[in-house]
């Protein structure tokens, strides 16, 4: 038995480069940083400066706009001036802004420090995204994409619980540590990370920067995509709820302290390192939308829970459901966006994309924040049920307009 499971991960490592390897280890490293700061950052934010769960959805909004902003300059410069450095500015940026914001104690300067922080510390990831892309045939995106996927949340196993710990200590040990992750990241990818920009490409088009940013205006005449975005916005709403309200909703409304939250963070994550390769082979076979409205199903119920559930264990249950519906769609997510994209314009199509969690992630602590502060806060979960129904019927009518695999535009 050990050895059959032993055989089968050797012939999974040899079906992707060593470039792809190396780029997933760098890629754990800088999520390890991540994951201990970011469950915690609302919690931070609302125990620093002593402001409610709606104040703090406008300082987040704030991080999203500016990371909106950062992401499409990103990503022209991503296709124009080249993958590796970009990820590597964005590394290097990340980790003086995690330095910056645990030394700010007014809050007025921590506004301005979120337009800052946000505008730079996004900049690198449509490279990132698009690097992926490059460094995988077709065919296996969505299993490749899964495999990051896997990194990402084994360092959730891990992170949750060591910011928990650290947090006890000093919320200033929290992005200490993060800012050293990305700092050691960035020396991996310096070292190791050769550039996957199609050069010869970009030198047939002989593109202006000017005219590369210009490029963003074909991205809006691609109609499926386009639609994929508008639906993603709404499903969206509902997902990034559970990094940024629900650890709040559970230590104010649930009355569970706040290490439960890391404890539940962690189990999404171990399931998603436990079976999301499985997972993502048998999605990778289907319909990309028709698997997004299936995933899209599993948060309606998931989300739509948490409302109803008093119990630890039945909101841990809720949480597994919308585990299973990650592992379904997110690596179908940027799989789609990658086969729509041609190849010299991944990086502002990565970025475009980003539209799709940044508005959300402008949009959803505030109105979920006005809600908790000054509603029942039960209804959040409820209008995330009714905003996952209209997701799930916006990807069915993709995949009924769509039925073959979305090809990249010309």
């Amino acid at each position: 038995m050990i050895k059959e499971v032993l055989d089968k991960a050797n012939r999974v490592f040899h079906e992707y480069s060593p470039q792809f390897w190396v780029l997933s280890g760098a890629s754990f490293i800088d999520s390890l940083g991540k994951t201990i700061l970011f469950p915690f950052f609302t919690l931070y934010i609302t125990r620093r400066f002593g402001i409610g769960m709606a104040q703090a959805g406008i300082l987040l909004g704030i991080f999203s706009v500016s990371g909106m902003f950062g992401g499409l300059l990103g990503g022209a410069l991503a296709d124009k001036a080249g993958r590796k450095v970009m990820i590597l500015a964005g590394l290097l940026l990340s980790a003086g802004s995690s330095l910056f914001m645990g030394f700010i104690s007014d809050l007025k300067f921590f506004y301005a420090a979120a337009v800052i922080v946000g505008l730079f510390s996004e900049a690198g990831d449509p490279a990132r995204q698009a690097m992926i892309a490059d460094l995988l045939p077709e065919e296996k995106r969505a299993e490749g994409f899964g495999v990051f996927r896997v990194v990402h949340n084994l360092a959730w196993v891990i992170g949750p619980s060591v910011g928990g710990f650290l947090a006890s200590k000093s919320y200033m040990y929290l992005f200490f540590t993060d800012a050293v992750m990305s700092s050691i990241t960035a020396i991996v990818v310096f070292r190791f990370i050769q550039d996957t920009t199609p050069v010869e490409k970009l030198k047939k088009k002989k593109e202006s920067f000017s005219q590369t940013l210009g490029g963003y205006k074909l991205i809006l005449k691609n109609r499926v995509f386009v639609a994929y975005l508008l639906v993603s916005i709404v499903m969206l709403l509902v997902y990034q709820q559970l990094y940024s309200t629900f650890s709040v909703f559970l230590r104010d409304y649930r009355g569970f302290p706040e290490s439960s939250y890391g404890f539940v963070m962690s189990i999404n994550a171990a399931i998603v390192v436990l079976f999301q390769f499985w997972i993502s082979r048998r999605v990778s076979k289907r319909n990309p939308f028709l698997m997004l409205a299936l995933g899209t199903s599993l948060y309606l119920f998931g989300f739509t829970a948490f409302g109803f559930f008093y119990s630890f264990y039945l909101i841990l249950i809720a949480v597994i459901v919308i585990t299973i519906g990650e592992m379904v769609m997110v690596p179908v997510q940027m799989a789609v966006v990658a086969r729509l994209a041609p190849e010299d314009m991944r990086g502002r199509y990565m970025a475009g994309a980003g539209f799709s969690w940044s508005i959300p992630a402008i949009i959803g602590p505030w109105a979920a924040g006005m809600v908790l502060d000054n509603f029942d806060p039960n209804l959040v979960w409820k209008l995330c049920g009714l905003f996952a129904v209209i997701a799930a019927a916006g990807y069915y009518a993709l995949y009924l307009n769509n039925r073959k695999e979305p090809a990249a535009e010309k």
